[in-house]
């Protein structure tokens, strides 16, 4: 009897394949498997954001879903975010520029929502914005800062795209 599952699974535009336990999450795929932690281990429960990323273009929790879930589908992760070369990439600049981040533990599942939304949205208002991170808790109460950040980066993206 077969006690794993082999996957493959493109993670920021790479492939990954290996063998899972049905049972594991993506999150931990992800963190243990890929050795890409900055999607953060949070509830485990799918309600505080801290796991989020985007999975075949949606904005998803990562520990409410299984690996082998993702075996031939494609993630992004917050390391995704960065440009080419490893340096910050515009919205994690702008969180740095809006002080966005206090603790840190969030940010990496603000960033996943801020990147989703502006992908379909570049002229988010400020309800578009509280709706895009409403699953995501802060428990520093940085949302002011967080939402400026947002503002920031929609307004550097419009910038760059011309």
């Amino acid at each position: 009897m077969k006690n794993t599952i082999d996957i493959s699974v493109s993670i920021n535009g790479k492939e990954f394949e290996d063998s899972v336990i049905p049972r594991m999450t993506l999150l931990d795929f992800l963190r243990d498997k890929a050795r890409l932690t900055g999607t953060h281990t949070g509830c485990e429960h799918g309600v505080c954001g801290a796991c989020s990323v985007i999975f075949d273009g949606d904005p998803v929790r990562s520990c409410s879903l299984l690996a082998v879930q993702a075996n031939g589908k494609s993630v992004m992760t917050v390391e995704g975010l960065t440009n080419a070369d490893g340096t910050p990439g515009i919205i994690q600049e702008a969180f740095q520029d809006a002080h966005a981040m206090q603790c840190g533990y969030c940010t990496s599942g603000m960033l996943v929502s801020a990147h989703a939304l502006l992908e379909r949205n570049d002229r988010p208002s400020l309800e578009d914005i509280k709706e895009a991170i409403g699953g995501n808790i802060c428990r520093c109460t940085g949302y002011v800062q967080i939402i400026e950040a947002i503002q920031l980066a929609a307004t550097r993206l419009r910038e760059v795209s011309g």
